[in-house]
């Protein structure tokens, strides 16, 4: 058996995001990161949807390291063998893991957002499957445990609304005005219905509008790991801090990817 660390390459950096920053998704998501308390946060649980791979579970990597362009992030080994023993989980290959982005667009700012404590911080990276409503509800009963502690931070990747021909997503609600305002008036609608925390509302939500949120599965999980926590009374709100778009949409040629960035705090 070898002793070599397996390790992550940061396979995305140079092409989705460059060593100056994220042209897209940027200055939204540094409003999420902003809220974390770096003396509190010793190991951060990343929820990402799959998007190459078909997955009707989640999958654990295969990794020990994951490489940032900041520094190395470690894997809680601890946390994935006590995962693992559940037998709800498969093993995702290292080549799966690299070619995943989701999970991948987190760790720069993560490893930033924790520099200060970074000799003291794991990460759990959980890649989420295309999960039915019940599959969502177990994953929730799992997790809960780990969200009611509060070293524990969970980071859950998601764009909202992939509109256009290229997406095979073109609703609009006239009535909204120009294409981009139905869009963000479909988003902030979905968004304000996370903010219920009702786990129900949301794929009700989904079903009706069908919206292109590809993080639905991994915010479907956080909701019903919420839904168990607030079982014992723990007080819990959800807020969203920023919106935005990656283009305004006017006319049925264009395209655009929406962006949504809040936090949830255990009281």
């Amino acid at each position: 058996m070898s002793n070599r660390t397996v390790c992550r390459e940061a396979s995305h950096a140079g092409s989705w995001y460059t060593a100056s920053g994220y042209s897209y998704c940027g200055a939204c998501a540094a409003h999420a990161y902003k809220q974390i308390d770096p003396s509190v946060t010793r190991r951060v649980f990343i929820l990402g949807p799959s998007h190459h791979v078909p997955l009707s579970r989640c999958a654990l990597s295969s990794a020990e390291v994951y490489k940032t362009p900041l520094y190395d992030l470690r894997i809680d080994q601890e946390v994935y063998a006590d995962l693992w023993k559940t037998g709800m989980f498969e093993r995702m290959s290292l080549q799966t893991d690299e070619e995943e982005h989701s999970i991948e667009m987190h760790l720069p700012y993560t490893a930033k957002a924790m520099e200060s404590h970074k000799d003291e911080l794991s990460i759990v990276p959980v890649l989420v499957g295309a999960l039915s409503e019940s599959k969502e509800q177990d994953y929730g009963k799992l997790l809960f445990r780990y969200l009611a502690d509060p070293s524990n931070l969970f980071i859950i990747s998601s764009d909202f609304c992939h509109w256009g021909q290229r997406f095979r997503y073109t609703y609009y609600d006239e009535a909204q005005g120009e294409i981009h305002r139905s869009i963000e008036h479909l988003d902030k609608m979905g968004m304000g219905i996370i903010e219920t925390l009702d786990p129900m509302s949301f794929i009700n939500y989904l079903k009706k509008y069908h919206n292109t949120i590809c993080g639905r599965h991994p915010i479907g999980v956080l909701l019903n790991a919420v839904s168990e926590l607030r079982k014992s009374g723990t007080e819990m709100n959800f807020s969203f801090l920023n919106y935005a778009q990656s283009s305004q949409c006017r006319n049925w040629q264009d395209s655009s990817v929406s962006y949504a960035a809040g936090a949830l705090l255990v009281h």
